[in-house]
């Protein structure tokens, strides 16, 4: 039976600039869907996204779930499209307050969203929720971008007692692309779910930044891979202090190396 991989991606080229971000979200699905693998992808609906060129419609039948985060509701928007010559469908997850018409970690001034923590909380829930309604388990889940950096540690002390996350192995994927300033003041209430309290994060810094949402997807990561180039060696220094697998950039075609770490988590 073909093992089955959830990638949660930041970005994806082509409904975004290309990037190393985006090319790797393209590229590393495909391949392991080629390599055998069943995927199921996702990424946020960002507001630079063209619908019509990408050729994204709604998912009527995944839609219409309230993600609650801080006391206030935020209807999910499920949209799905399939990229050109890949066979590979992608899910988007939108919402009108956090994605529509609005760009991705910065706006068109260059200034980043005060919110962002709550934009990727609501993403990390939106796709785990979403996962749910598909009736689909995967074995392995990996997060690439910091988007997906909640996801980690939703899986493991959130949606750990939910059948189609219980056994899931999870991966991160360093890259150096970063946030310059803290994700929101009022990010560590937001980031309150079920068992999720103010105890298991008190070892975090309040100001939460880019770094400290690197620290939280390793914690709660089974394996991290070195995926982009120059990233931060506190954080590569960080990961070795894990004492999980760490995959080091491998050099020319990456897929062998990837399946071999998925493989040995399983």
């Amino acid at each position: 039976m073909a093992k089955k991989v959830l990638f949660i991606n930041q970005e994806i080229s082509p409904y975004v600039p290309e990037s190393e971000l985006s090319a790797m979200g393209r590229d590393l699905p495909h391949k392991m869907q080629e390599a055998g693998y069943e995927i199921r992808t996702f990424m946020p609906k960002w507001g630079n996204i063209n619908e019509r060129r990408g050729q994204l419609h709604e998912v009527i039948r995944l839609s219409g779930l309230n993600v609650v985060i801080d006391d206030t509701d935020h209807p999910l928007i499920i949209k799905v499209a399939s990229i050109p010559q890949t066979r590979m469908q992608v899910y988007f997850i939108d919402n009108d307050d956090y994605f529509m018409k609005r760009q991705m970690a910065e706006d068109e001034n260059g200034n980043e969203y005060t919110d962002n923590g709550e934009r990727a909380i609501f993403f990390a829930r939106g796709v785990l929720e979403t996962v749910k309604k598909l009736r689909w388990v995967p074995d392995v889940i990996h997060c690439q971008g910091w988007m997906g950096a909640i996801v980690p540690l939703y899986i493991k002390k959130a949606y750990c007692s939910e059948p189609a996350f219980a056994n899931a192995k999870v991966v991160t994927s360093l890259f150096s692309k970063e946030l310059k300033h803290s994700v929101g003041d009022n990010f560590k209430n937001s980031l309150a779910f079920r068992d999720i309290d103010g105890k298991v994060l008190e070892s975090y810094k309040d100001n939460f930044d880019f770094m400290e949402l690197a620290k939280l997807a390793m914690d709660y990561s089974d394996a991290v891979i070195e995926a982009g180039e120059e990233i931060n060696p506190a954080l590569l220094d960080y990961a070795k202090s894990k004492n999980i697998p760490l995959l080091s950039k491998p050099e020319g075609d990456y897929t062998e190396a990837y399946s071999a770490l998925y493989d040995s988590l399983l």
